[in-house]
């Protein structure tokens, strides 16, 4: 069985390449096909644990739901996740394989090419589509020797390839015209068609423009998704605006600081979306409202967030918000940064060095180079709970804490409870996706009547709107012949 593939390029960063992706898995998977997501090579700190024992893009795993299926370690051979400005820690096929900075990671891309080429070969044979989604730009002229994540792997891959640009950000002709333009010939040609997102308005108002692109590129217009109001899928990396957030009443406020090197921040997305939360994250040099809860979350780079913390006045906030008797909470490295210190001899994130924590639970972390991977299920302690999610840390934390462990998982405890019942820290991500487990931390937090909010529904009807919206609006008849 060899599978038909299609790949999804973007104008830039954010274009829509991730949505389209997902809409078109689960519309292929309606129309009776067996569908999977594939991307070359992903940069993100936001990613997800794999039925296989590995780790992938966050984005893929929610492509993967799209499908109807497990993410698999195949679905994203190569993962960057930065840990500084110029360099990150390398993971291929769901494993760490190195830290690097950009100049020597520029340099392997032609051995990483056979690993995501090996990953693409395999799911050929195992699906009758492989929808590709490419990563930023192909325009982006710096990175097109040894490209392996656009049109590198497109000409390897032989494959067609459909361009989308986002038309609220404006501009959108010039995106297109001008990326086209800087191709090569053989990559114009495997381009089968533009794509416009988030239209908003009257369309007669744009198809003169279409029409003008059309005869400008010789390439057709394949359709023009809307504006989806409210629309929610986890995000690939950035942190969300939520510009379209209905003002309604909420009753609980809680706030994240949008540290440096934050990670898996989709951790949030049911408090975001939470009918009763007032939900923020709080960036750099930005006044700091008061909370009902604080919670400090994952990082890649736990020292340097900490002094991040330091920096940007975090500290005495949170020492302001236990007194007055607010709840805190911290998630993978949040939950590190609670403890007296954070160790890391070998440089795992960084400058190897130590780092005195926060002292509010005896616990000490010291980081190792083998990273924790694990999809969980077990009890929240405080309220027995099912809860599930998954871990991704590369820390080991001892001290007395953890005899009042906040979590019962299958074969150990994990995190802890202080002695005033205030705070809560463990290394489980994806701790609010249960309804339950969500209900019950909003109740410890302070809510007092928490009402029914089903995420996992709400995740899987924002896929299919999306998916309503493609058939209704974009011609996909390219894509079965």
């Amino acid at each position: 069985m060899t599978s038909k593939t299609i790949m999804i390029q973007g104008t830039t960063s954010d274009a829509g390449k991730s949505v389209l992706v997902s809409g078109l898995c689960r519309v292929l998977l309606r129309l009776g096909y067996s569908v999977v997501p594939f991307k070359p090579q992903n940069m993100a700190l936001n990613s997800a644990v794999t039925i296989d024992g590995g780790e992938i893009g966050r984005a893929q795993a929610v492509q993967a739901q799209a499908c109807g299926l497990q993410p698999c370690i195949d679905m994203n051979p190569v993962l960057l996740k930065p840990n500084t400005d110029i360099g990150a820690q390398v993971i291929v096929h769901g494993r760490v394989d190195s830290t690097m900075d950009a100049i020597a990671y520029h340099e392997r891309k032609p051995a990483l090419m056979q690993a995501v080429l090996e990953s693409y070969q395999r799911l050929q044979t195992r699906f009758d589509y492989v929808v590709v989604e490419g990563a930023g730009s192909p325009a982006e002229i710096n990175l097109r020797d040894r490209d392996i994540a656009n049109m590198g792997f497109a000409e390897e891959a032989d494959c067609p390839v459909i361009i989308v640009a986002d038309i609220d950000k404006g501009g959108v002709f010039a995106h297109l015209v001008g990326t086209l333009d800087l191709l090569s010939e053989s990559e114009k040609n495997r381009v089968i068609g533009f794509v416009i997102n988030k239209f908003r308005g009257d369309i007669a108002l744009l198809n003169p423009g279409l029409r003008w692109l059309e005869e400008k590129t010789a390439k057709p217009v394949l359709g023009t998704l809307p504006y989806l109001q409210g629309f929610h899928l986890e995000a690939e990396d950035a942190i969300p605006i939520d510009k379209d957030m209905e003002l309604r009443e909420r009753h609980i406020k809680v706030i994240v600081p949008a540290i440096s090197r934050i990670s898996n921040h989709t951790d949030f997305d049911p408090l975001r979306l939470h009918p009763q939360v007032d939900f923020q994250f709080v960036g750099p040099n930005s006044i700091i409202p008061a909370a009902d809860l604080i919670i400090l979350p994952g990082t890649k780079n736990v020292r340097t967030d900490l002094q991040w913390l330091r920096d940007n006045n975090w500290i005495s906030i949170i020492q302001k918000h236990l007194r007055y008797g607010g709840k805190l909470m911290g998630i993978c490295g949040g939950y590190q940064m609670l403890g007296n210190s954070i160790s890391d001899p070998d440089g795992i994130e960084g400058q190897a060095g130590c780092s005195d924590g926060l002292g509010l639970l005896d616990l000490a972390t010291v980081l190792k180079a083998h990273k924790q991977l694990d999809r969980v299920t077990g009890k929240l302690i405080m309220s027995d709970t099912v809860i599930s999610g998954y871990e991704i840390h590369a820390g080991e934390s001892v001290g007395s804490a953890l005899q009042n462990p906040a979590l019962r998982l299958e074969d150990k405890d994990d995190g802890a409870m202080s002695e005033d019942n205030q705070i809560l820290g463990c290394y489980l991500h994806g701790l609010f996706d249960e309804n339950e487990a969500c209900r019950s931390i909003l109740k410890w937090a302070g809510l007092e009547e928490v009402e029914q909010f089903d995420y996992q529904s709400i995740r899987e009807a924002e896929i299919d709107r999306l998916a309503d919206a493609i058939q209704e609006n974009i011609d996909i008849s390219c894509l079965l012949t």
